[in-house]
């Protein structure tokens, strides 16, 4: 349903509310009973517009609320990206500050600086001898 719709369904509502309430003065003013009112057709058909105009407007409620809904979900979405975007820079702050203080430490001499660089692993390739294969 047209959410804007909503001013168009709530003013013909109006309207046939207004119709309904005339059309029954109009036929107590005849002199009919409740059930001869019931099932007089002018009657039943102002009550079948007021019965068309609530079902839309509830359509039109349902899709406002699952809106509400999506937008509110969205919302935490991104509340919470964020928040883990600044969690992993808090991480990486402090992670910067542990090497910081570490080589602070290594420059002043409180931790001994390892001499040489430290062996590489061998791959496959470096570790083995490569067969060349005849032509």
């Amino acid at each position: 349903m047209n959410l804007r719709a909503r001013i168009y369904v709530e003013n013909q509502k109006r309207v046939a509310l207004a119709k309904l309430e005339a059309r029954l003065a109009f036929l107590r003013e005849k002199g009919l009973d409740s059930e001869e009112i019931l099932r007089e057709a002018a009657f039943r058909q102002i009550k079948g517009v007021i019965r068309q105009a609530d079902f839309r407007l509830a359509r039109i409620a349902a899709q406002e609320k699952l809106n509400r809904e999506r937008a509110q979900a969205k919302a935490e979405k991104l509340a919470a990206e964020k928040a883990a975007r600044e969690k992993a820079k808090a991480e990486a702050e402090d992670v910067s500050a542990v090497k910081k203080v570490k080589k602070e430490k290594i420059e002043n001499g409180a931790i001994p600086r390892k001499e040489g660089k430290p062996e590489q692993k061998k791959g496959k390739a470096e570790g083995k001898a490569r067969k060349e294969e005849p032509r």
